[in-house]
């Protein structure tokens, strides 16, 4: 199991999710992603997309400047 770091600071929403979705693509399963925001709506809108994509949301942190999101890629 690997992780990969994706840094989105700044991105404003929808591209937070889309450019998740692109990097969970290229993940083998079980792999985590950990991604990096700045955008408010990325903490509704990446568990929403662990939900409705089959990953499980490891964790989710506030940080001092913005989100830190773990993922893990499911099946």
């Amino acid at each position: 199991m690997s992780e990969t770091l994706l840094d989105l600071k700044g991105l404003k929403c929808p591209l937070p999710v889309l450019k998740a979705r692109k990097a969970m693509s290229r993940i083998p399963s079980g792999d985590r992603l950990v991604v990096l925001t700045t955008d408010p709506m990325a903490e509704i809108d990446i568990p929403h997309f662990c939900r409705e994509n089959g990953h499980t949301l490891v964790s989710s942190e506030r940080t001092e400047f913005g989100h830190r999101f773990l993922l893990a890629k499911g099946a």
